[in-house]
Parts: C-alpha cells; sequence; structure tokens
C-alpha cells in the first residue's frame, strides 16, 4: 500500500468521465489499497481513482463516525438505479479543493448497484451521509466537482424535504 498524491483542481483529469473498470482483479485491489490509505492519510470520508490521476470508475469511503473504528467501503463501476425525490444539504469538502466547502442538495435517498473489492455485485440503499458522499464520489467518476454544483447559502437547512 502506499499514500499517492492527491490531484487539485483545476488539474484537467479531474473534468474527464472515467472508464468502467475492466476487470476487478489483484491490480484493482493494489489500487484500492492505496486508494483507502490516501484518504485515511488525508483525513477524507471519500476518494475517488481520478483524484489520483486514475481514470477509472472505483472510488472508496467511510463515513463511520470518527470515534469509531475505520469501516472502509469500496464501489467499483457504482451506478445509482433510484433516488429519492426527497433532498438534503449537506456542507461539502473536496480533498482535491482543499479549504474550501460547499453546502450542495442532493437526493436524501438513493439505490445504489456496484462491484465490491473482489468483484462481487451489489445493490443496497443509502440515505444521510453516505448518500451524499456516494454522490459526491459518483461525481468524481463522471467529471463533476463540488464548483459544478450551485451552493446553497448559509441559512439553507442542513436537511429539507422536496
Amino acid at each position: 500500500m502506499a499514500v499517492r498524491p492527491i490531484l487539485l483542481w483545476p488539474d484537467a483529469r479531474l473534468s474527464q468521465v472515467c472508464a468502467p473498470l475492466e476487470h476487478v482483479d489483484d491490480g484493482a485491489r493494489r489500487l484500492v489499497a492505496d486508494m483507502i490509505e490516501t484518504m485515511y492519510d488525508a483525513k477524507g470520508r471519500g476518494l475517488a481513482a481520478p483524484q489520483i490521476g486514475v481514470l477509472q470508475r472505483v472510488f472508496v469511503m467511510d463515513c463511520a463516525p470518527k470515534d469509531a473504528p475505520a469501516a472502509p467501503q469500496v464501489f467499483c463501476n457504482p451506478e445509482i438505479i433510484d433516488q429519492s425525490d426527497a433532498i438534503n444539504v449537506y456542507p461539502e469538502g473536496c480533498l482535491s479543493i482543499p479549504d474550501m466547502v460547499r453546502r450542495i442538495a442532493r437526493p436524501a435517498e438513493i439505490r445504489l448497484r456496484w462491484y465490491d473489492k473482489d468483484g462481487v455485485a451489489n445493490e443496497a440503499p443509502f440515505d444521510g451521509i453516505e448518500a451524499t458522499c456516494i454522490q459526491h464520489e459518483l461525481d468524481h467518476l463522471n467529471g463533476v466537482v463540488t464548483l459544478d454544483h450551485t451552493a446553497l447559502p448559509e441559512d439553507a437547512p442542513e436537511e429539507s424535504a422536496a
């Protein structure tokens, strides 16, 4: 495992749509291990492959409370297959755009399909901060960064309904 450099905006690779991961093999598992180590080293909750210069559809996240044991999750070729009409608003930071937080509205609940680090297909619902983190990282895989979203004012509620 190795900590890899995180690309900073406006690196052009952060605006590119990523290709699907062809095989979940030893190379992909090494990439994921490096991504997890890099995410923890940077004190982030999530990290997408393009943030370290790898233009493949992979991201990792750990939304466990800061005082809880580490609980990293791996998402290969993720796709949102359903989302709620209800909206959550959370302040979002980004490891590729340090020292900036934007309040972004996103669907409060999503249903995701993905492959894990062993190539096993999964499908599950997510809500709250996990749903927000997944959508943030999935944006990276689609060449979208937080600056591409309309930021909401500070007085917008943390959570709101559509």
